[in-house]
């Protein structure tokens, strides 16, 4: 609306994201995104429009009750990722390959999660929340796994928009704050 354009949106896997971005066949992407130095290599990003944190759904009772038991000496639990995402990415380099399984969407992990395949679910904090607030026995840990910053992406020769969806973030940013 701030841009006075037609937003279509595409339904698509996580991981497909860059790869319909770099190839065009979507202007841009935006899905809770994080920035990162590899995706950069890949593509543009905007200014932040959001905070995130990655959080840790475990069963009720679990032994994991912090962070910090993820990384214990000795410990070998079994972590589901949404494939693509930071928090595949962030546990891959943490536990190792043999330790992390990936899936296809975090519903996908949540049933793994409930059916006793993995320890846990690494995923972002919104979707956490709603995977617990519809699965008797899940809790979120009350510490974060990580903190990012969340920007839409765009193909490197596709500048335009992306400045103007800056100038549209910032807009939106300043007005937003302004009515505080």
């Amino acid at each position: 609306k701030e841009l006075g354009l037609e937003l279509v949106i595409s339904d698509m896997q996580f991981d497909s994201i860059i790869t319909a971005v770099k190839e065009g066949s979507a202007d841009f992407g935006l899905a809770g995104m994080t920035i990162t130095d590899e995706r950069k290599e890949e593509v543009d990003f905007s200014i932040s429009y959001a905070s995130g944190v990655q959080s840790i759904i475990v069963k009720e009772g679990s032994p994991i009750t912090t962070v910090d038991d993820l990384y214990a000496e000795g410990a070998a639990y079994k972590v589901g990722v949404q494939l693509g995402t930071t928090g595949d990415i962030y546990a891959t380099d943490d536990f190792g390959e043999e330790l992390v399984t990936q899936y296809t969407n975090g519903n996908e992990a949540v049933v793994a999660l409930l059916g006793g395949d993995i320890d846990c679910v690494i995923i972002d904090n919104e979707p956490a929340k709603a995977f617990v607030e519809k699965n008797e026995g899940l809790v979120i840990l009350e510490t974060s796994y990580a903190d990012e910053d969340y920007a839409a992406c765009f193909a490197k020769d596709n500048g335009a928009l992306k400045d103007a969806v800056d100038a549209a973030i910032a807009a939106i940013q300043c007005s937003f704050l302004g009515s505080s």
